[in-house]
């Protein structure tokens, strides 16, 4: 079985029903089971995007105390191979976030990766493989 890892868009989307994707996310977090691995960095995006949706924060938070999503990275251990990402991907541009989702992918055999961000389709794990997405099609 293979790690989900999670990213901000889906995150902020199945915690805001208003959101264009909330039951594409919804319906992509029934079908993973938990938990989704993440970084501190998208949680703190999550947290700030959802800041002015009642609860939305709060609701974050929730999902670590239920063990629905864990974060298990520790940017401490990894800030080089983090940095590295940074530059390498500087034109794109990479943010933190991304920058620790793609590090976190080199860490796992067959992870998987739920997001709705397309610039996912240019990274690389390991320099070379692409990173395996959960991501909405196209319209």
């Amino acid at each position: 079985m293979s790690v989900v890892l999670l990213d901000t868009g889906p995150l902020v989307a199945f915690l805001n029903r208003r959101d264009d994707f909330h039951e594409w996310a919804k319906e992509q977090l029934d079908d993973v089971g938990p938990p989704l691995l993440t970084c501190e960095a998208v949680i703190a995006e999550a947290c700030y995007l959802l800041r002015d949706l009642s609860g939305g924060s709060a609701a974050v938070l929730r999902m670590i105390e239920r063990e629905q999503i864990a974060s298990p990275f520790r940017v401490e251990d990894e800030a080089a191979n983090v940095r590295k990402l940074l530059e390498k991907y500087a034109s794109q541009p990479m943010d933190l976030a991304d920058a620790c989702l793609v590090r976190m992918s080199e860490q796992y055999s067959h992870p998987r990766l739920l997001t709705l961000d397309g610039d996912f389709r240019v990274y690389r794990r390991h320099g070379r493989q692409t990173i395996p997405l959960i991501i909405p099609e196209p319209v």
